[in-house]
Formats: structure tokens, sequence, C-alpha cells
């Protein structure tokens, strides 16, 4: 039986509200790279610096369409185990422990090894059944009964074997397990991969996905993103901050700040009750977005033109 996949959004215009209602503001290329993607049943490779906003689009996504989000967290060494499913081995042999009585009587009768053998085997089907699978996220995903959001976080991480492991899954939407056979998806899932660019990912990754990149927003999305996520800045404050935040980028920094970063600068002035931001607030907050003390020394040095940016 084919999956069932049925359209989440039934426009563009649509993703915009609905992401916006749920307090995320994107642009119209962010929305129409989710439209197609839920249309073409195709993966979101979504790649730009931390902090922009890729993790948090997947589970805005799953609130959104009142679904499970379904996380993957991609790192060195990950394998088809962790990530696809296991076997519980010490259920399999609690079980064991329990039926011993049972598998004697299964066992009687052999008068060699090999028959005994034989007749285990025949049982085996018992102890490798879905009763004793462990799916991990890339199962969970596809049987799912609910067509779930599948966030596969920071695949830059993971190697390149398991890449290819990675595509083979999202290019058929099944699984083969020996002792089972075929698990076909109940429901193509809306797949989402991030990337920090930690390494270049291969070609066939990226032709079966719809790319996007989220990189810094401009000053007035940023802005419009303080104002929801902070409404309680000041007007002044938030205007200042995000002008602040937008300057020191264009700075030669180790790291430049993110849009979570200033969203936890304009929170953390809004508790000192700072109505406006002067150089003395500066140097005492600066550590709240730049994590780096060559990377504050260097903001320090252009304090004043950045507060009258």
């Amino acid at each position: 039986m084919s999956a069932i996949s049925t359209p989440a959004f039934s426009t563009i215009d649509d993703v915009i509200a609905r992401l916006r209602a749920q307090s995320y503001v994107c642009d119209r290329r962010i929305a129409t790279a989710v439209y197609l993607a839920d249309r073409m049943e195709k993966p979101i490779l979504v790649e730009g610096p931390a902090g922009v906003g890729k993790t948090e689009l997947a589970k805005v996504l799953a609130a959104t369409l009142d679904t499970e989000l379904i996380r993957l967290q991609c790192y060195e060494g990950l394998d088809e185990a962790k990530a696809l499913y296991e076997w519980e081995y010490p259920k399999q042999l609690l079980y064991t422990q329990i039926l011993r009585d049972k598998i004697g009587e299964v066992m009687a009768g052999a008068q060699t090894l090999s028959e005994a053998v034989d007749k285990l085997a025949a049982q085996e089907d018992a102890f490798f059944s879905e009763r004793f699978l462990l799916a991990r996220p890339l199962l969970k995903a596809l049987r799912a009964e609910k067509r779930p959001v599948l966030l596969i976080d920071e695949v830059d991480r993971a190697d390149s074997e398991f890449e290819a492991f990675l595509l083979e899954v999202l290019s058929d939407y099944q699984v083969s397990v020996p002792e089972l056979g075929t698990l076909k998806a109940k429901h193509i899932p809306l797949v989402l991969l991030t990337s920090n660019n930690a390494r270049e990912l291969t070609d066939a990754l990226k032709r079966r996905c719809l790319h996007l990149h989220i990189g810094y927003p401009d000053a007035a999305r940023e802005l419009e993103i303080v104002r929801e996520k902070v409404p309680e800045a000041a007007e002044a404050l938030a205007g200042q901050v995000v002008r602040a935040v937008q300057a020191i980028r264009e700075l030669d920094l180790k790291k430049r700040p993110s849009v979570s970063e200033t969203l936890d600068w304009a929170r953390a002035l809004t508790i000192l009750n700072a109505q406006s931001l002067d150089e003395q607030l500066l140097h005492e907050t600066l550590n709240l977005i730049l994590k780096y003390e060559g990377d504050i020394d260097r903001t320090l040095e252009k304090a004043a033109e950045i507060l009258k940016a």
C-alpha cells in the first residue's frame, strides 16, 4: 500500500500566516520552500550559520501541523542502528528466562545438537518480531500513524557513509529489516535536514533535497522578530539592539552574533529595565551576544560607532 500524504498548506501565503501564528517570522523565500517540500514530498536541506532559526523552523512546523516532531541529532560515528532500529536484547533475554520451561518443551525429542538447533531456529520469529523492535527516529517517522515532521539535525556532523544510507531511506521512504521484511512509510514525513557547513555534503544528497539557505536577517526583519519574541522590550530599545547587532556583524569577528543571541540581549536589557542602549550597558552586557574575548575587545573599540548606527 502506498504511503498516504495529504498536502498541509493550501498556498504560500497560508504557510506565512500559519507560521506567523506560531510567532515564527519568515520571508516568502522560506515559505515557498516549505510549500514546495510539502507538495513535492521532498526534504528541505536548510543551511546557514548557527542560531538563525533552522531547527526552530522544524519545531514550528510540527506545532503548526499539530503533529509529532521526531528529531535525529547527528554526530560523528552515528550509525544505522542508532538512527533506524535496534533489537531489545535485554527484553529478549528476559522473555527467554521467563519461558525457559516452554523452551524445554520445544526442544524435547531432539536427539542431536543439529536437531536441537533446527527446533530452536524454527521459533526465532517469536523473538525477532515487532514486540522486540526498538524503533529509532528514522523508523519512528516511517511508522507514525499521523504524518510527522522529521528533523535530521546537523547532518554535516555525521560521516559520509551515514549520509549515503540516509539518502537511500529518503529516496524510497522504506527500510528493510531482515527478520521482518520491508517496512514502508505509512505517511511521507515532512523532512528537514539542517547543516552548519561543518563539512561539504555530497551532491547526491543535495539533489534529493530542496535547498534553503537561512542567513542573518536584514534589520527590518530582525526588528520584526524581536517585536514578536520580546514584546515587552521598549520600542526604542528594540530598534537600538537590532541596529547594534547589525553593525557588530559587520566587524571581523570569530563568531558573529546569531538571531537567538539578539533575542537574549533584548530580554536581558528589558530585565535590567533599560529604555535605551548606552556605552556602559554595552560594556556590561556584550558577553551575552559575543562568546570570545577577542570579539568583545574588538567590538568595544568600535562602541561609539556601533551606538550611532
